[in-house]
């Protein structure tokens, strides 16, 4: 499996921005897509984006379509995510998460990072 550690996050004053990263190591990471994924305080986990190994083919939530950008750097085994416009709502614990398959379905992601906190003021 391939090891992920996510950074990046903090907190942000409504309208901020935001850079995660997620690093990967161990066995390598080509031909999986990654994926980036959300748990807000008291809810269930959610899809945010995910990204093809060649990086040509992305897809985002309606939720976040417009204001986050997720791109990767094989070259550094690094996955990015660019938090644009951030809104309180945004508030959440973000994971990158690889999958050997195209999917939005956290079922489908193998490997998980440990997560990283971005909270959103008003």
């Amino acid at each position: 499996q391939v090891q992920l550690v996510e950074s990046g996050g903090g907190l942000v004053q409504a309208g901020g921005s935001l850079r995660l990263s997620c690093a990967a190591s161990g066995r390598t990471w080509s031909g999986y897509t990654m994926g980036w994924f959300r748990q807000p305080p008291g809810k269930e986990r959610e899809f945010v984006a995910a990204i093809t190994w060649s990086g040509v083919m992305t897809k985002h939530a309606a939720s976040v379509k417009g204001r986050f950008t997720t791109s990767r750097d094989n070259a550094k085994n690094t996955l990015y995510l660019q938090m644009n416009s951030l809104k309180p709502e945004d508030t959440a614990v973000y994971y990158c998460a690889a999958s050997r398959s195209w999917s939005f379905v956290a079922a489908d992601f193998a490997s998980w990072g440990q997560g990283t906190q971005v909270t959103v003021s008003s």
